[in-house]
């Protein structure tokens, strides 16, 4: 999953981005709100972490922009301001969630999981298909009764297949979800990453679950376990 972290305090916003990357998500970041329109009006973000007190454009005004135009995309403000009467505005104007700083980084991740799941309509942390399964909370794989040992990038992949199942992704897509925007689109790094989760997967299940669809993309298929799972 893609976030963009809107954040003027650098070292928050580093200590932010560099937890969130270390827990397999991709993340983009800026220090100002004239640049946080620009990001999301030019990527694609599941999540956005918004500070309010920023420079060249407020946060609510950031979130009164985003709302114009893509209001599917989830937004957990992340500000000083921790009044009812800032949270109350918050919500109202269109943010999915508020935590108040100081923070505890567990907290943020919680509720960045929680965000997603509304996204893509689960109601618990392990999302299935066929006998190929991960736990979003403690970011693990398995099929069967077989853990799978992933890399954050194979995992990463893998978990946007089994929120998006059945359907045709591209390889533009992965990109504009997994990687971040200092991804060099001309790299080949999608294709190895997915030959590299196919083997792992085909090593367990005797069978590959990732269908090619020539021209369009990438779907996960139903992924069948033999007795040797």
């Amino acid at each position: 999953m893609r976030i963009l972290v809107v954040e003027d305090e650098i070292e928050l916003q580093e200590a932010i981005a560099d937890g969130l990357r270390m827990e397999g998500y991709a993340v983009d970041t800026c220090d100002n709100g004239e640049d946080a329109v620009e990001f999301v009006f030019c990527e694609n973000y599941d999540i956005i972490i918004l500070d309010l007190n920023l420079p060249k454009m407020d946060g609510y005004e950031v979130l009164l922009r985003i709302r114009e135009d893509k209001p599917d995309i989830k937004v957990i403000i992340l500000s000083a301001r921790g009044s009812v009467d800032d949270k109350v505005k918050g919500l109202d104007i269109g943010a999915n969630d508020y935590l108040s700083k100081p923070f505890h980084f567990a907290e943020l991740e919680a509720r960045i999981r929680n965000l997603l799941r509304q996204k893509f309509v689960h109601q618990n942390n392990i999302i299935s298909c066929g006998h190929i399964s991960i736990d979003l909370s403690k970011r693990t794989s398995w099929i069967g009764d077989t853990a799978i040992h992933l890399t954050k990038k194979e995992f990463a992949i893998l978990e946007y297949f089994l929120l998006n199942p059945e359907r045709v992704i591209s390889q533009e897509e992965l990109m504009e979800h997994v990687w971040d925007q200092n991804m060099n689109h001309f790299s080949g790094s999608v294709r190895v990453h997915i030959a590299s989760l196919r083997k792992k997967l085909k090593a367990i299940l005797h069978d590959d679950p990732i269908a090619t669809k020539i021209g369009e993309g990438y779907r996960i298929v139903n992924g069948k376990c033999d007795e040797s799972c």
